[in-house]
């Protein structure tokens, strides 16, 4: 499966186990279990919370950066890879899968 330029995102809810470091170990996705296979990769953006949301209250916390992960999986060690894109969006705890590509 492949995002297209007529889906670029799927924004499907996924749940994601994570190592004790907090790394990425395993995802939820469509009812089956995706085991990293690769090292992932783990970076922050910035949301444009003044164009998002009208106000935020004072002390709520962090409100800008957007957590991603891209990670290689697979189903059983035979398999082959394919590439999770997740997103976490600031006062979320759900993660997103944004985008799926066979490698």
């Amino acid at each position: 499966m492949t995002v297209t330029t007529e889906a670029p995102t799927l924004k499907a809810s996924v749940d994601v186990r994570f190592t004790a470091a907090g790394t990425p170990l395993a995802v939820r996705y469509d009812g089956r279990i995706w085991v990293v296979a690769e090292e992932p990769v783990h970076w922050f953006t910035r949301d444009s919370w003044w164009e998002t949301r009208r106000n935020v209250p004072v002390g709520v916390g962090n409100v800008v950066d957007i957590e991603h992960w891209r990670v290689q999986v697979r189903r059983t060690s035979d398999s082959p890879l394919r590439t999770f894109e997740l997103r976490r969006d600031p006062l979320s705890d759900q993660w997103l899968l944004d985008a799926v590509t066979d490698n």
